[in-house]
């Protein structure tokens, strides 16, 4: 088995290969929130929620809203917690219970940050989700070993700046692989 500094995937992207079918991941991009020996967290990046912004959820909350916030997507993070909301953001990190994942990259889910937001007071760099990604123990490990998954270093370029529907084919040229060269079926040499 892996040791503990090669095998926890925090601040990495998981690329899902083609033959992955779940619909909660068919061609997804997702972030790695936490990563220990009791499971993983992940936010998917590339699932937007039909029907539903960032008005209608400061709206739904009593947040006011100093901004065109209809602009602002809502993202689908996963099928865990569905209706909790999840801010993945840049800098400034420090904002209540943010969970660092990297230098540059935290994930917080407290009222503070969407009221801030909502005033252009927050980060300028940010994704707002319902739900996120969740793998019990070992499981994410089985499936990466089991080819379910490509792995590579978060590129905050592709979470703040590539379109949504342009992230997993990206994430997956940033590897220098072509997307259309990749096998539906996986295989052990």
């Amino acid at each position: 088995m892996m040791d503990e500094a090669t095998s926890y995937l925090k601040g990495h992207f998981l690329m899902a290969m083609p033959a992955l079918m779940d619909p909660n991941f068919r061609k997804s991009v997702t972030c790695i929130s936490e990563h220990t020996g009791e499971g993983a967290v992940g936010i998917v990046l590339n699932q937007v929620h039909d029907g539903l912004n960032a008005a209608m959820v400061f709206d739904e909350l009593g947040i006011a809203c100093g901004r065109p916030a209809e602009t602002i997507p809502i993202h689908i993070g996963g099928p865990v917690h569905s209706n909790q909301l999840f801010v993945l953001h840049g800098p400034p990190l420090d904002w209540g219970d943010s969970l660092r994942i990297s230098e540059n990259l935290a994930l917080s889910n407290s009222r503070e940050i969407l009221e801030a937001i909502a005033l252009m007071q927050g980060p300028q760099a940010f994704m707002i989700s319902l739900g996120c990604a969740g793998w019990a123990p070992g499981q994410l490990e089985w499936e990466v070993s089991h080819n379910a998954w490509l792995v590579a270093p978060c590129d905050l370029d592709i979470i703040f700046k590539v379109p949504v529907e342009n992230r997993w084919e990206i994430a997956i040229r940033n590897l220098g692989i072509d997307p259309g060269q990749l096998s539906d079926v996986a295989g052990y040499a």
